[in-house]
């Protein structure tokens, strides 16, 4: 079972609660991750995917641009991504750097194609997904590899293996 993980990164920062977020996935058993940045990604990736976990910095308290463009050219395959489990990462430089609407921006893109939506587990915070201002320390990335984990687990609910 396949879990996307998708992000757009200008510095690192995103990158690297990216890769976290995958290694969660991959504690899973019979879960792979598919780790790429927005400018490898494609429609099939989507499409193949059980799960999609997407992570941004905050602009402007909205998804970076690069990651929107991503979700407008997913509009021919959107029946194709109903029911699959959705979640959310984000960072911001400033601790009220508007990541919690950046993650909802990120949910709703997901809800309008159809996904079921998940947020952090309730032993990494409870909320609506991983998120950090500056560089995730050691309890941040802990925080994404149990939201990587919870979508993989939720996915193989969703799809068991015959």
């Amino acid at each position: 079972m396949q879990i996307l993980v998708v992000y757009f990164s200008r510095t690192g920062t995103t990158k690297r609660l990216a890769e976290a977020v995958a290694a969660g996935v991959e504690r899973v058993r019979g879960a792979t991750a598919l780790l790429k940045s927005t400018a490898e990604v494609n429609r099939q990736d989507f499409v193949d995917s059980a799960g999609i976990i997407a992570g941004s910095p905050s602009y402007y308290g909205s998804m970076a641009g690069e990651l929107k463009g991503v979700f407008d050219a997913l509009n021919p395959v959107r029946p194709k991504l109903e029911g699959k489990v959705g979640a959310a990462f984000a960072t911001s430089w400033n601790q009220t750097g508007g990541k919690e609407t950046t993650l909802l921006s990120i949910l709703q893109a997901f809800l309008l194609c159809g996904l079921v939506v998940a947020g952090d587990p309730i032993d990494a915070n409870g909320s609506y997904g991983a998120a950090c201002a500056g560089d995730p320390d050691a309890a941040t990335l802990k925080n994404a590899r149990r939201l990587g984990r919870r979508v993989a687990e939720l996915a193989a609910r969703l799809f068991p293996e015959d």
